[in-house]
């Protein structure tokens, strides 16, 4: 077995400090939500699964992106920048004060002309996307309500063309996916998904340890 590092804070930031190219922007809204945003601010995701989200839409060469849970914008800003110009992002969001944070963030960077921010509950959005829009993604990011993750990735695969990558964040829920006394609902929906992505046969699997773990799946 080869060796298994624990991320220690210091080597966390040694990653952000050598094997990421965090713009200012983000840099901005990363530091602004953990000040202010006391709890909460946990939801937020990595600067490295921000630089891994902007890596992917470079490799898949994407045009077309969508995001389930915007919070204070930091991954759509990552998306969006990586975008070209002609690229656009479709931000679901129900909270009106996460998306006008996120809002301000994207216009400062630039990017705002790339976004569609989609305010009200993500199925709602989703289904009607679906109508005219199926097979027209080449990247999905889902980091919402724990409970309704399934049927995010359902939409969101049928939203994806073939080889579109569907990314899934949270899917070790700190560790509480191998506690067998924790039932709680999240817990359980996230346990439920993961057994399910391993069998799906429509998906390339992959559960990669970054964050609080990251599962793509590969439309095939």
């Amino acid at each position: 077995m080869g060796r298994v590092n624990k991320i220690t804070p210091e080597l966390a930031e040694y990653i952000r400090q050598v094997g990421v190219r965090e713009h200012p922007v983000l840099r901005r809204c990363r530091e602004v939500t953990h000040e202010g945003m006391g709890d909460r601010a946990r939801m937020q995701i990595s600067p490295e699964q921000g630089a891994f989200l902007a890596f992917l839409v470079r490799v898949l060469d994407a045009r077309r992106a969508l995001e389930v849970g915007v919070f204070t914008g930091y991954s759509g800003l990552s998306v969006a920048l990586a975008l070209p110009p002609d690229g656009r992002l479709t931000a679901c969001e129900v909270s009106e004060e996460y998306a006008a944070i996120a809002t301000g963030y994207w216009d400062e960077a630039g990017v705002s002309e790339r976004v569609d921010l989609r305010l009200g509950p993500a199925a709602d959005t989703l289904e009607g996307l679906m109508v005219d829009d199926a097979g027209a993604f080449d990247l999905a990011f889902i980091d919402a309500d724990k409970t309704s993750y399934d049927a995010y990735y359902e939409d969101c695969l049928v939203l994806l063309r073939a080889g579109g990558i569907v990314a899934i964040d949270n899917t070790l829920w700190d560790g509480a996916v191998i506690d067998p006394d924790d039932d709680s609902p999240d817990t359980a929906a996230i346990r439920a998904l993961n057994r399910k992505l391993r069998e799906d046969e429509r998906v390339d699997l992959v559960l990669a340890t970054i964050g609080d773990g990251l599962t793509l799946c590969r439309k095939r």
